[in-house]
């Protein structure tokens, strides 16, 4: 098999020796061009079509985030972003993974640096898993607004030639936005991503795509399984969460931390790779009143998390902050485990609270899906609600098992179709707990129906 052939964009041309070198250290992998600023980099995928590209975010003439906008438009393939580490670079770095790029690394400082070769094996570990992933990325338009708490339309980031299937029946106006339908799988199964079994299915044709995936899980003796509800029911329940959804916030602004300390409802999300767009999905399609906290681990190193939290903040009806270490949690607000700590729910005699610790990686990260959920367990005076989403590797699906046996009320994954990389929630999925399997653009609905029962 031929290698894949990698395109390098930098205007350094040490750091593009210094890329180069990382990369063709792996045989399956070769270096096709290199470009020094962003028009270059547009000419050289014209030219030269290659599988995969790094991009630099700062250059000359055009930096990485418009050349990465060019590319989505016109050529779409996979973009690692490089990224340093100061403040503009972090907020720009989030900017580019909403935009299309398939994944960053912290650019390396120089060739003698104590971590070259961690962010070699690195960039080779993304590469490898988005040179698999087939992609049509148009551009994200989101209005550029700190204050804005509208929600912009966002465009499905992947598409494969054949046609969208169409469905003739269409449900009820759901509670919030719902984008417009993502096209068939990212990831092609390899050998070490084994087929999701038969018990845990993707859509049928036949299939509303709206309607919730039901998975078989396995349940505890003790656990309850819920009724079904007849078709005319479930229409009239819509309607009724729609209305009280609807009703904005006072004022239309934001819920200060502390102004809603009870809740009955805590959400977790966890996800890794394609996050941060699955995370301005899912978070800015919940209304304002949404009545429960929401906890998200998003594997991503110190300093992102804040970019992501800010980002995510200018455009979320809701608050969404990074957490720190013992704060009061609220309803209404979206706490972010900030990178390099595990994040977890602690209780005091005051409420719930932010504990955040420094304990050894779990799964190969900090934070961890896994710890947070199993932070969760203790806490069945709430009603808990765990989504996984796009990611590499497993994490996230030990302590989906764990509140799915403790009665947890919710245990959603993302389906196939629109993941980035189709690794957590598959994993998740053929542990057997995963109640409810769903496209990205239905999971806000399939919480605010759960949340406002």
């Amino acid at each position: 098999m031929a290698p894949n052939r990698i395109l390098v964009v930098d205007d350094s041309p040490f750091m593009r020796k210094i890329i180069s070198d990382l990369i063709v250290q792996d045989p399956q992998f070769t270096i096709v061009g290199t470009a020094e600023n962003g028009e270059e980099a547009i000419q050289s995928v014209m030219k030269w079509k290659p599988d995969a590209i790094t991009l630099d975010l700062e250059m000359p003439l055009m930096n990485g985030l418009q050349a990465l906008q060019h590319i989505m438009k016109d050529s779409p393939i996979p973009v690692i972003m490089l990224s340093g580490i100061s403040e503009e670079n972090t907020r720009d770095t989030i900017k580019a993974l909403q935009y299309g790029a398939f994944d960053f690394i912290r650019k390396p400082s120089s060739a003698i640096s104590n971590d070259i070769h961690q962010v070699g094996e690195l960039l080779i570990e993304k590469l490898k898993i988005a040179v698999l992933t087939k992609r049509h990325q148009p551009v994200i338009h989101i209005q550029e607004s700190e204050e804005s708490n509208t929600v912009p339309p966002i465009e499905p980031l992947f598409i494969n030639k054949a046609e969208p299937r169409k469905f003739e029946d269409t449900p009820p106006k759901p509670a919030i936005p719902v984008i417009s339908e993502r096209k068939k799988p990212l990831l092609q199964p390899s050998k070490e991503m084994p087929q999701a079994r038969a018990t845990a299915p993707l859509h049928k044709p036949d299939q509303d795509p709206v309607q919730s995936k039901q998975v078989p899980v396995k349940k505890p003796k003790s656990a309850l399984t819920p009724p079904s509800t007849p078709p005319k029911e479930a229409a009239a329940k819509a309607k009724t969460v729609q209305s009280k959804v609807l009703q904005p916030a006072a004022g239309g602004v934001k819920r200060s931390p502390g102004t809603a300390a009870s809740f009955r409802h805590i959400v977790a999300i966890g996800t890794s790779t394609g996050g941060p767009r699955a995370l301005h999905e899912v978070i800015c399609s919940l209304p304002a009143n949404f009545p429960s906290p929401v906890l998200v681990v998003q594997h991503m190193p110190p300093k992102f998390t804040k970019s992501l939290a800010q980002r995510l903040d200018s455009f979320s009806p809701l608050q969404v902050v990074e957490a720190t270490n013992g704060e009061k949690v609220s309803a209404g607000v979206v706490y972010i485990a900030p990178g390099g700590h595990h994040m977890e729910l602690g209780k005091d005699t005051d409420g719930y609270r932010i504990k955040l610790t420094e304990q050894p990686l779990r799964n190969g990260h900090r934070p961890s899906v896994d710890v947070l959920f199993e932070s969760l367990i203790d806490h069945q005076e709430l009603k808990r609600h765990a989504v996984i989403m796009t990611g590499m590797g497993n994490d996230g699906t030990k302590g989906m098992m764990q509140l799915a046996q403790s009665g947890a009320v919710s245990t959603i994954a993302e389906s196939e179709e629109t993941c980035v990389v189709y690794g957590m929630p598959r994993c998740a999925i053929e542990g057997g707990y995963v109640r409810t399997v769903l496209p990205l653009q239905h999971i806000a609905t399939e919480l605010v129906n759960a949340v406002f029962k």
